[in-house]
């Protein structure tokens, strides 16, 4: 956990940085962090503990002993078996309420405190926001630096958009009270600059700006409402991250409902517009008993009737053009309609292409959502089964292996767990673009150490070791064996 816990410092430093963030509220956001991490660490925990566990005992005999006495290795495991069965329906009472309650807690953290301004500091030459200005100063001496050298300042205008007053002064003076809300400037030996708003191009030509010299100049800058940032506002909310399994249910339900009905009703919508939907719908009867002759007139008559095709109604479907006849039709036009018909195709598939392009990409971030939705319902099941799974795999191993300590049982347990995380890595990332159903998106890494576990048990309980090698070894050992008493033989006879 400690290990994670800097790692999340290192990704969430730049949120903190420079904003004077007291200690207890970065403490209560790592504190709230804490459960977010719960399935990161304890999967690589239970793995770890375990290889260990048993690596140990079987380095220094233990089960050896255990079972001179009559204890078998699936009776030595039985206490832990109980323990984890236990521990794996707290984890998902855990994931279930804990971790969805957290993560509410960080993310309205996260938005309070991306919200909250730097802490104000005068920077010498660059300009610094203060409230209401933007101060330059090129020097800063004195108590607290509060004197200041060759001071410029871009006043904040309220109802223009832009710095149209700019204030030069050769020295200033920064006076505040230690509890005041109130920041008071004092410049000395200036000029103030205050550009004129005109209506026309040539007043401003005549009079640009205002210009008035000044010995003392006082600023006073309110900053009450500087930094008046509430971190403890919860109303951010998340479709998936703050919810247990039965909202989860809910609201995948909601979704998957919105979504279908959105799909249909946009497919009925580029129908219509495209006069699919009424072609589909067109009458065959009638279609066949017109002959190709009474269909080309009618749509010659419908030609004649307007300038160009191209403008009619787009919502006017085509209806005489879904015929069984279309091609024979075509070519009978002259040359002039058929450039007519091609061009009203042309356009109506030009305006509708971009259409159903951009709602294509609204649909697949809606589909993305959708299957997040799901996939963080199934993961708060997934998670138990992944832990009691990892310590099949992990005791058995250990017992095998017959190595306790931080040695080869922690590389041995980050490899496991490594592919254990980039499996599910991999097949999350693959179920959200909708290559993989989100139900194997959550489950695939557990799915795929499952033979593994029942594997490495049967192996340990039944005193083998991790591969048995003995039908490659054995043939390859007997050939070499021929092969020396041949070339010995040889060499005797000569």
């Amino acid at each position: 956990m400690f290990i994670f816990i800097l790692q999340s410092v290192w990704r969430f430093i730049d949120e903190f940085a420079g904003k004077d963030i007291d200690l207890e509220i970065i403490s209560k956001f790592l504190l709230f962090l804490l459960p977010n991490l719960i399935p990161m660490v304890l999967p690589l925990t239970i793995l770890l503990s375990s290889i260990m566990t048993f690596g140990s005992f079987a380095e220094q005999y233990e089960f050896a002993a255990m079972k001179s006495a009559g204890i078998s290795l699936q009776r030595a495991m039985k206490s832990l078996i109980i323990f984890i069965l236990i521990l794996g329906a707290v984890t998902f009472y855990f994931a279930n309420t804990v971790i969805p309650y957290a993560e509410g807690k960080v993310l309205n953290m996260r938005k309070n405190i991306a919200q909250v301004k730097p802490a104000m500091a005068i920077v010498e030459g660059a300009f610094n926001d203060l409230g209401s200005i933007n101060i330059k100063v090129s020097k800063k001496s004195g108590p607290n630096g509060r004197d200041l050298e060759d001071v410029i300042i871009h006043k904040k205008s309220e109802n223009r958009v832009g710095n149209y007053t700019v204030i030069k002064a050769d020295r200033g003076v920064i006076e505040s009270g230690e509890n005041s809300n109130v920041l008071s400037l004092t410049l000395f030996d200036g000029n103030y600059y205050d550009e004129v708003p005109t209506k026309t191009y040539q007043e401003k030509l005549k009079a640009p700006f205002v210009k008035s010299a000044f010995q003392k100049y006082v600023l006073n800058m309110d900053l009450s409402s500087f930094n008046n940032v509430d971190l403890e506002d919860e109303s951010l909310k998340h479709p998936y991250k703050m919810l247990n399994t039965s909202e989860l249910r809910i609201q995948l339900d909601s979704f998957s409902n919105n979504y279908n009905k959105g799909v249909d009703s946009y497919d009925r919508l580029i129908k219509q517009r495209s006069g699919l939907q009424r072609s589909l719908n067109l009458n065959k009867s009638k279609v066949q008993k017109d002959s190709p002759r009474q269909l080309k007139k009618s749509i010659t008559q419908r030609l004649s009737e307007e300038d160009t095709i191209s403008k009619t109604d787009e919502n006017e479907p085509y209806d005489l053009y879904a015929t069984q006849s279309i091609d024979s039709l075509f070519w009978e036009y002259p040359f002039r309609q058929r450039t007519q018909l091609f061009n009203v195709a042309t356009n109506s598939v030009n305006s509708i292409m971009p259409q159903i392009s951009s709602k294509k990409n609204q649909f697949k971030q809606k589909r993305i959502l959708l299957n997040k939705i799901e996939m963080s319902m199934h993961s708060k099941y997934a998670l138990p089964f992944a832990c009691i799974i990892l310590f099949f795999v992990g005791a058995p191993l250990g017992a095998i292996i017959r190595k306790g300590g931080l040695g080869l049982p922690m590389v041995i347990a980050i490899l496991i767990f490594l592919t254990y995380h980039f499996i599910g890595l991999f097949a999350s990332n693959t179920a959200e673009g909708g290559g993989l159903s989100p139900f194997l998106g959550s489950w695939l890494s557990t799915i795929i150490l499952f033979p593994l576990s029942i594997y490495l048990t049967y192996r340990a309980t039944t005193d083998q070791g991790f591969v048995n090698l003995d039908f490659i070894a054995v043939p390859i050992d007997k050939l070499i064996k021929n092969i020396k008493a041949n070339v010995f033989n040889i060499r005797n006879k000569k």
